[in-house]
């Protein structure tokens, strides 16, 4: 039986509150809770559970922004203190997070840092990759939430033990070849890449680390064609990353492994956003009505994953 898992990186402008100002992608950050609620709409018009990678930071209802103690870079928290702080909306999303907590449908709430730390940069050291993950686990546990999967912000993986020793049990891995863990860039590849829609996503086997964590590995970024490239080739030949979800989503079904796909709630800005998502959700369930599809959630592979690995319990019976 094969699996589809859907993961949202859940950041609102902590996603970008590293990146000088002139180059934050303002439109993006400025509609990311309209793309929350979107999300949020559209998983339950189709029954899709979904994990939902959160910013630790959003469960907090406010904040000082002194943050002591914490061993971030200098200049980290800024953002929250300068003369022209975040707006506390972008800052902070109790709101949107019961949204997932208290709706129909069966969404795991998961990590994406504390306050969107890369683990994989230079910056990242040991001890501030154990206080992101302290931090968001104390954050989501005082707002009734227990944590099982992270998402490492921009997929870069790092600090595994930090993980283990907060007692998460999955992380969201690198796509193998030739998926896509981010947009795509330059004109010449994203026209390579739409005109060979042939070629479905990888589908990725969940494993078990050397810390006991499951891999459960990324097969496409649900937004790595935009632009005017987008707009051609959506009026000629149909939305590119549509066809090749669906081609995921076959793949699935037809075999034993994982379609992970994956986006954040500030790729929705508008409603041609919404159209796409429509389009593949759809084809989801109704796929998975008609063949051995099943659709969880990455604690849900996860647990079946460390099932499987796990030696079966004697009965006690010597005879």
């Amino acid at each position: 039986m094969g699996t589809v898992v859907v993961s949202v990186d859940a950041e609102l402008g902590w996603g970008f509150h590293d990146y000088p100002a002139e180059d934050r992608p303002i439109e993006r950050i400025e509609r990311a809770r309209w793309g929350w609620q979107r999300l949020v709409d559209l998983f339950e018009e189709f029954d899709v559970p979904a994990t939902w990678a959160v910013v630790g930071h959003l469960f907090e209802e406010s904040c000082n922004g002194a943050h002591v103690g914490h061993p971030s870079p200098p200049g980290w928290f800024e953002h929250e203190r300068d003369p022209d702080p975040m707006p506390e909306e972008l800052r902070f999303a109790p709101d949107l997070i019961r949204l997932l907590v208290e709706g129909p449908v069966d969404h795991e709430v998961g990590c994406h840092t504390y306050s969107h730390v890369l683990f994989g940069a230079d910056y990242a050291t040991p001890e501030l990759a154990d206080a992101e993950c302290r931090r968001a686990v104390e954050a989501a546990e005082a707002a009734g939430v227990s944590l099982h999967s992270f998402v490492f912000p921009r997929n870069r993986v790092g600090h595994r033990d930090a993980l283990a020793n907060a007692g998460f049990t999955a992380y969201r891995g690198t796509a193998p070849s030739p998926g896509v863990d981010g947009p795509v860039v330059g004109a010449a590849r994203k026209l390579a890449r739409a005109t060979v829609v042939e070629d479905p996503p990888p589908l990725v086997t969940p494993t078990v680390d050397e810390y006991g964590l499951v891999n459960v590995p990324a097969s496409m970024y649900l937004f790595e064609f935009e632009g005017v490239a987008r707009q051609v080739f959506s009026a000629t030949v149909g939305d590119p990353v549509v066809k090749q979800a669906r081609l995921g989503i076959d793949a699935a079904a037809r075999k034993d492994g994982v379609c992970h796909l994956w986006l954040h709630p500030n790729n929705v800005t508008e409603e041609s956003d919404v159209v796409r998502l429509r389009a593949i959700l759809d084809y989801l369930d109704r796929t998975r009505e008609s063949a051995d599809l099943t659709v969880e959630t990455m604690s849900d592979v996860a647990r079946r994953t460390l099932r499987a690995e796990s030696p079966p319990v004697a009965d006690g019976n010597t005879s």
